[in-house]
């Protein structure tokens, strides 16, 4: 019964009609007991024992579809923090995370994870945090960038801020928040080249040609 409710769950089907079904039996059910060679008293038992099982049955398929229907839910929840938060790899040892729209709670331990997952696969050196697509920096999310930030000190490898515009930092400025000893730069150009500095890469950037 569990079973066919999640299957109905994950097909889409409406959780009225997945109840409907079990307690469609009960017709069939009751129709059989009155074919059965049993007493009055007998058959009024048996009748009212069918239908205490079959409404058990109907309200147990729908908690377990609800519950179903949840858990895809979430699921399909947190496959969108994930792709909105994806860790790309911009040079040799140098990882960068670019933030898009509001950072809350769930989606900043999403990009912790993701991060701190991405350095232990590629043993980064350098973690870049881009919030140039963040509309607004507040002390929530200031304290998220802090522990996401810690945490990445934590597996052995560098951390710098992209993305700080003038409007961002006078807003920490004026909430008192201190990022004196987290690096931070304007852009994420700017946070690539002190990434390579940090990795000892940039001498190995290519030059680019100037023009005649």
């Amino acid at each position: 019964m569990c079973e066919l409710s999640l299957r109905r769950a994950r097909a889409g089907t409406p959780p009225t009609a997945t109840a409907l079904a079990v307690l469609s039996l009960k017709e069939a059910l009751l129709e059989a007991v009155q074919d059965q060679d049993l007493a009055t008293g007998e058959l009024f038992e048996l009748a009212l024992m069918v239908n205490h099982l079959l409404d058990a049955a109907g309200a147990l398929s729908f908690e377990t579809y609800v519950q179903g229907r949840e858990e895809i839910i979430r699921r399909q929840s947190r496959q969108l923090l994930e792709l909105s938060t994806p860790v790309v790899q911009l040079w040799r040892k140098v990882l960068a995370v670019p933030l898009i729209g509001n950072l809350d709670t769930a989606r900043s331990q999403v990009v912790m994870e993701n991060l701190l997952e991405g350095i232990q696969t590629h043993e980064a050196s350098v973690a870049i945090i881009d919030i140039t697509g963040v509309p607004t920096v507040d002390t929530s999310v200031a304290q998220h960038l802090i522990q996401t930030v810690k945490a990445v000190r934590l597996m052995g490898a560098d951390c710098v801020i992209s993305g700080v515009r003038p409007g961002i930092a006078q807003t920490i400025v004026q909430l008192g928040i201190d990022l004196s000893d987290i690096l931070t730069r304007a852009t994420l150009a700017d946070a690539l080249a002190t990434a390579m500095r940090l990795t000892g890469d940039a001498d190995d950037t290519p030059e680019v040609p100037k023009l005649p």
